[in-house]
């Protein structure tokens, strides 16, 4: 995935590094359900291909939204990290969220974590990012 820059407006450049499809989902399963290893990514329910994950998770670590780390408990195995970069993108994906259960066909149960976040303000979403901090500083 290229990241090159066609104008400097601050949206163009998020879109162009976060506005695909598989970007966003990865960074949701790491915020929302805890994935951190690869083969975790490939069981979520979109599908996303092995090939296609292997490159999103290598631009979003080399433009610093994630990190990999050996797994110490399995040699074979990477971790993926979200960085502060990575974390600060938590109220989007709740907007997102929120937008999505109240103008398309959401599921009701995925749409009510988005909409606990969104309906606990400001102080509901530095809570989650706290513990996402916590979460992905942590040594496994």
């Amino acid at each position: 995935m290229s990241t090159k820059n066609k104008s400097n407006c601050p949206i163009n450049l998020s879109l162009e590094l976060i506005g695909d499809r598989w970007s966003l989902l990865i960074i949701r399963d790491m915020m929302f359900a805890g994935k951190k290893h690869f083969r975790e990514f490939l069981q979520s329910d979109e599908g996303i291909s092995s090939r296609t994950l292997s490159d999103r998770l290598q631009t979003l670590q080399e433009e610093g939204i994630v990190t990999r780390h050996d797994d110490p408990g399995h040699k074979l195995k990477a971790v993926y990290r979200l960085t502060q970069a990575g974390i600060d993108l938590l109220p989007m994906l709740v907007d997102l969220g929120s937008w999505g259960n109240r103008y398309r066909a959401a599921d009701s149960e995925l749409g009510t974590v988005a909409e606990n976040l969104a309906a606990g303000g400001p102080e509901s979403i530095t809570r989650m990012k706290m513990q996402l901090v916590l979460e992905h500083s942590a040594a496994d």
